[in-house]
């Protein structure tokens, strides 16, 4: 995450909680010095019983939200810095936009700061890689595709 030029007033560590397929996953904690370096894979993984239809799949994912919120360890609970929300469905599969980077494909995104943060909106530069398989799951008797 870089935010060019902004110093943070309190000096507690900050991470990055990511809300997505209805699961939660934060990363660890890093010095509250911009830019902010998280190298960590979070991984989501999510069963959708009774989808046969990859359309149907899609029109699910555009009724759900990402979040991505930048959280300063402030006490008591915690400060939001910024944040980001996007349909799932484009946030998993956005438009071909991308910068090719060693890792594979790169995003970058603007998060809308709150308003008790001062300075530019941080910017976030990360990568998402989704799998979907078929699975048969066994229902007592009948197994569904």
């Amino acid at each position: 995450i870089t935010c060019p030029g902004v110093l943070l007033k309190d000096k507690q560590e900050l991470y990055l909680n990511v809300f997505v397929l209805g699961q939660y996953g934060k990363t660890e904690c890093v010095p509250a010095v911009f830019p902010l370096f998280f190298q960590e894979r979070l991984v989501f993984e999510k069963e959708f019983a009774n989808i046969v239809d990859p359309g149907d799949l899609v029109k699910l994912l555009e009724f759900d939200t990402a979040v991505l919120e930048l959280i300063q360890l402030v006490p008591p609970v915690g400060k939001v810095l910024a944040t980001y929300e996007e349909n799932t469905r484009d946030f998993l599969f956005p438009d071909p936009k991308l910068t090719h980077g060693r890792r594979g494909l790169e995003r970058e995104i603007l998060m809308k700061r709150s308003p008790s943060f001062t300075g530019i909106a941080p910017k976030l530069r990360f990568s998402t890689i989704s799998i979907i398989s078929d699975s048969l799951l066994s229902l007592g008797r009948s197994h569904i595709q």
